[in-house]
């Protein structure tokens, strides 16, 4: 007659002490206590498999309790009388949620984060603030998160909570990035659909209506660093270097013909028709911005216009590449806009390079008048405008090189 197996209580499996050996306290159903001689009391089922004997770890006492390990000798069972083996199971749903643990948002959002500043996409500075915006305001309620479970309105309640307090420029920048890192992850199959896209149009709108302009050296610096390193097409490079340069509105330099370029007297000249206050405008060209015309010259100089459609040489570049180009290098519609660039100028060119107002705005082609009442023409001022321009670009390439940056004052520019 088989011998009948009592089934453990708590007291026993709490009271079991070390011994010299490993030994078992049995509880029925092939469930079984293991008490190591360290101390260890292991939960351990014995059972079969097509003909094999087998063990499957349960967990470890009291962290697991004399009532959880049946229920999981139970559970274990149930997957025995349905032909699986719940020792497979096991190594299944670890490896499950490994893959899971390494694709949830944080992980792939520092993925996508390392990739872009490791290739020289944004400066130092851009990449940082980046990254800790996410680590603020996205990581704590939602990095833990397989990234393809995450759905719309989760994202949109975290930006929420974020526009609620006050910041809602960074509630749409943020936005912005994680539309970025669900992209990525879609390229590298973590996730099937950008959930950020559903967002457009959820947050409202920042108030102001003005472009969105650096209008400190510390915040035009890496926006010009990151120009440089555009790794897009050159024509649009090429714009993009000279827009902080001549300050210009972008339309007028998009549709920048080569018959307007005076290398001679270094000087672009724009047609009143081009112009929003249909008055002819000056352009003092700076070394700096006469070099990036030459290098242009060999590409695009054969045709009418400096910078072509990419589709098309018979018409200019389109009114959106400058700023897609810009929202490629990671800068969002509220950090840097293609306009922006002359709010820029004209804020630094005042405050810090301490430049005489009036040339500023002659330059910005606004509407100036002298005392008496006088509009000035296109050549007013023009050879102090020409040494603001190269001082101004003289600056640029300071900011470029980390330079420190001074307050400079001058009576004539």
């Amino acid at each position: 007659m088989p011998k009948r197996i009592v089934p453990l209580s708590d007291i026993q499996a709490n009271r079991a002490k070390p011994k010299d050996k490993p030994y078992k306290l049995t509880d029925g159903g092939g469930l079984y206590l293991l008490v190591t001689p360290t101390g260890g009391k292991l939960w351990n089922l014995k059972y079969r498999f097509s003909d094999k004997e087998k063990k499957l770890s349960l967990g470890t006492y009291p962290a697991v309790t004399l009532a959880d390990a049946r229920q999981r000798r139970d559970d274990a069972k149930k997957l025995l009388a349905n032909g699986i083996d719940p020792g497979e199971m096991k190594k299944i749903l670890k490896s499950t949620d490994k893959e899971l643990s390494a694709n949830t948002f944080e992980v792939i959002a520092r993925q996508w984060h390392l990739k872009f500043s490791s290739a020289g996409k944004w400066s130092p500075g851009h990449a940082e603030d980046i990254l800790r915006r996410l680590e603020k305001d996205i990581f704590p309620p939602l990095g833990s998160r397989p990234i393809s479970d995450i759905k719309p309105k989760e994202l949109l309640t975290v930006l929420e909570r974020i526009a609620s307090r006050g910041a809602l420029d960074s509630a749409h920048r943020l936005r912005h990035h994680c539309g970025m890192i669900f992209r990525y992850a879609i390229v590298h199959e973590y996730a099937e659909r950008d959930i950020a896209a559903d967002l457009r149009g959820a947050l409202p709108p920042v108030k102001g209506g003005h472009h969105a302009a650096a209008t400190t050296p510390k915040d035009l610096a890496p926006i010009l660093k990151a120009i440089d390193d555009f790794t897009g097409s050159f024509v649009v490079k090429s714009a993009l270097q000279l827009l902080p340069m001549l300050f210009c509105r972008p339309g007028e330099l998009r549709a920048a013909e080569w018959s307007e370029i005076n290398f001679d007297d270094c000087i672009w000249e724009i047609p009143a028709e081009r112009m929003k206050m249909k008055q002819p405008h000056i352009v003092p060209l700076s070394k700096q911005a006469i070099d990036v015309f030459k290098s242009l010259q060999p590409l695009t100089g054969f045709g009418k216009y400096v910078f072509p459609c990419n589709r098309s040489p018979l018409r200019c570049m389109s009114d959106n590449a400058l700023n897609a180009a810009l929202r490629r290098l990671g800068f969002t519609k509220d950090e840097a806009t293609a306009h922006g660039f002359r709010a820029s100028a004209r804020t630094i060119l005042d405050e810090v390079l301490k430049v005489r107002p009036d040339f500023i705005e002659h330059q910005l082609s606004h509407s100036v008048r002298d005392a008496l009442g006088t509009a000035y023409n296109r050549t007013t001022h023009l050879d102090e405008r020409k040494k603001m321009m190269q001082l101004w670009a003289d600056y640029l390439d300071g900011l470029k090189s980390g330079a420190k940056v001074i307050p400079i004052r001058t009576n004539s520019a």
